[in-house]
């Protein structure tokens, strides 16, 4: 059992009709460095690049409630790196960069898969495909953060005072 974060970047099409495709690809590369720094430092693996986010894995080695807790402090860690960001841009970007995340847990298969010339260390099973969902609940819910039950009840969250949905 592992824990699944998925990050997607809100706003990357209206960020490509505006900017100089260097600009965008220098934009973007920042941004993915960021993230990158942040999942490093909290003991994340990153696992997917899809364009405009990234799919990012928790707890591969130790345990299932270090996994959650530290998904739980990437996320936060790349919401504060993406503050600083839209700070040092703040006059290059026409908006700031917006991001929704989603964080859950499950039994999945992990390994190193995909063409021979381009394979990657990543995971498939149907809590990827509940992260994927919860990521763009974000969307719908107007936040940058959705995470299930099951990663809070492992992390050991006090979601007494949060939305339930």
């Amino acid at each position: 059992m592992i824990a699944i974060l998925f990050l997607d970047i809100r706003g990357s099409t209206r960020l490509g009709e505006r900017k100089l495709p260097y600009d965008v690809l220098f934009t973007l590369n920042q941004f993915f460095a960021e993230m990158s720094a942040a999942l490093n430092e909290t003991g994340g693996h990153y696992s997917n690049f899809t364009g405009d986010g990234l799919m990012a894995m928790y707890g591969v080695t130790g345990s299932i409630a270090d996994g959650c807790r530290n998904a739980i402090k990437g996320a936060a860690a790349m919401v504060a790196r993406l503050e600083d960001l839209n700070r040092r841009y703040a006059n290059d970007l026409p908006e700031p960069l917006r991001m929704g995340l989603g964080i859950h847990c499950g039994e999945v298969i992990v390994g190193t898969m995909g063409p021979p010339t381009a394979q990657t260390f990543t995971a498939i099973g149907d809590a990827v495909n509940v992260t994927a969902r919860l990521e763009a609940l974000t969307k719908d819910f107007g936040c940058a953060l959705v995470i299930s039950e099951e990663v809070a009840a492992h992390a050991g969250c006090d979601m007494s005072g949060a939305e339930k949905r």
